[in-house]
């Protein structure tokens, strides 16, 4: 299979981990870039070591690419891949007025519909993953959070056509970093709980404050309430829009 961008498309009835799969190719001497889809996937994965349910009916791929630049940015393509996301939905359903959480979650009224998951799997050149679930078929049950699903009439080949056209735009956007800076600006325009209260971890303090936007490695800009900014690297960050949504859901 061949997207209409030229991107190849490798498909698996069955493997454990489009992610694994493009890694292993990667140690092969593999730089993309291409797609791999999977019908299911017996070991996928979401961020921080979360298992992510694979069933049939919905998106699981990876798409491996490689940037001339060193590892450290590909961080930031996280952010590029949220947008992606982003643009896909508003494309096959804008009704359903996607935000985007810190740092690459994309929900649709506060439900979780979508797992990225970037990751650095070769070097020389450095070599990327994008891992992308997408739930369209289903939602899993006995989640600890909300989920939804984008609906039963999306195809999957049809889902990841528009994925792969939105990445492509981000990437070309994004352009192994010069333009991240409007990457930033584009995502925080998309953000959910902008200017709002947020609590994070940050090592063993608990931090509530003020989301105030994204410092330029992407990290979450926190402002305390003696105005100290506080940049968010990782960990669970709670943000009280969320909880309002969800809460009157």
């Amino acid at each position: 299979m061949i997207l209409p961008t030229g991107h190849p498309v490798r498909h698996f009835d069955r493997i454990d981990s489009t992610n694994l799969e493009a890694r292993r190719l990667a140690q092969d001497g593999e730089r993309g870039p291409l797609w791999l889809l999977a019908d299911e996937q017996t070991l996928g994965r979401g961020r921080l070591g979360r298992s992510w349910v694979s069933e049939l009916g919905n998106l699981y791929a990876t798409f491996l690419f490689s940037i001339a630049e060193a590892a450290h940015l590909a961080a930031q393509v996280s952010f590029v891949a949220a947008l992606a996301v982003h643009d896909m939905v508003m494309t096959l359903r804008p009704h359903l007025g996607p935000r985007i959480k810190w740092p690459n979650d994309v929900l649709i009224g506060g439900a979780k519909f979508c797992g990225v998951l970037p990751e650095v799997v070769g070097d020389s050149p450095t070599r990327i993953a994008i891992g992308c679930g997408v739930n369209i078929a289903h939602a899993p049950e006995g989640t600890p959070y909300p989920v939804t699903a984008l609906g039963k009439d999306l195809a999957v080949p049809a889902v990841l056509a528009e994925l792969d056209a939105s990445l492509t735009r981000r990437l070309a956007q994004w352009d192994e970093g010069r333009g991240f800076g409007t990457i930033r600006d584009d995502w925080a325009a998309r953000a959910l709980g902008m200017g709002g209260s947020v609590t994070a971890t940050s090592g063993a303090r608990r931090i509530t404050g003020t989301f105030k936007g994204l410092a330029a490695d992407g990290a979450l800009l926190l402002e305390e309430a003696d105005t100290t900014l506080t940049p968010i690297h990782s960990g669970e960050v709670s943000f009280a829009e969320l909880e309002r949504q969800r809460r009157n859901t």
